[in-house]
């Protein structure tokens, strides 16, 4: 992407502290014990025309295969043979999720802290959160593991109101869980972790 594409990208202060912060503090790696298999999400965001910046968040399809499936997430998936980096894995699974070519169309801000699942039921992976900043006149088309995608104001994340206690039911138990409560859905485990680290990021 040209200079001045770059720069026009990153035109919005919220975007200049969030790049200066994640150039400034290094990830926390998690504990890589047994060689777990690995991951990598994408926390996409572009500047809208009204300068509000929008976060993209996708719903899982309903499939057999998937652990997090039916879930709100950060697009994203497993690292494969294929991908030189994990950050190559963040882009790649985000162009086949949702479309959006991070690589041609926009640019990578940093990394976050990497995670794990909590659960034990999950299967050992450790997840590598990638920020990025695209164009604000990217179009969406999903996969079919993807039952739709959508915007939410970045902004609303520090709302106290969107930030409760949900009651979620999966893998046949329920639990009462952190979560954020956006666009009607609720976005818990793993990527509500994820966002607050980025909340905490922003800060």
């Amino acid at each position: 992407m040209p200079p001045d594409d770059v720069r026009k990208l990153v035109d919005h202060p919220t975007l200049r502290r969030l790049r200066d912060a994640l150039g400034e503090r290094p990830p926390v790696f998690a504990p890589d014990d047994g060689a777990p298999r690995r991951a990598a999400v994408a926390i996409v965001l572009r500047v809208t025309p009204e300068r509000r910046i929008e976060l993209l968040l996708i719903k899982r399809s309903e499939r057999d295969d998937d652990p997090w499936s039916g879930h709100v997430a950060l697009p994203g998936g497993r690292r494969d043979p294929s991908d030189a980096t994990l950050q190559d894995t963040a882009i790649r699974e985000t162009r086949e999720e949702t479309g959006i070519d991070i690589a041609r169309d926009g640019l990578v801000l940093g990394m976050l802290d990497e995670l794990r699942p909590r659960t034990p039921s999950l299967p050992p992976i450790i997840v590598t959160p990638f920020v990025a900043v695209v164009r604000a006149d990217v179009t969406i088309e999903t996969s079919d593991e993807v039952a739709t995608a959508f915007w939410v104001d970045l902004a609303s994340l520090a709302d106290p109101a969107v930030s409760v206690e949900s009651e979620v039911t999966a893998r046949g138990a329920t639990w009462r869980v952190p979560s954020y409560q956006l666009s009607g859905h609720i976005v818990w485990g793993m990527t509500e972790r994820i966002l607050r680290n980025l909340v905490g990021v922003m800060a």
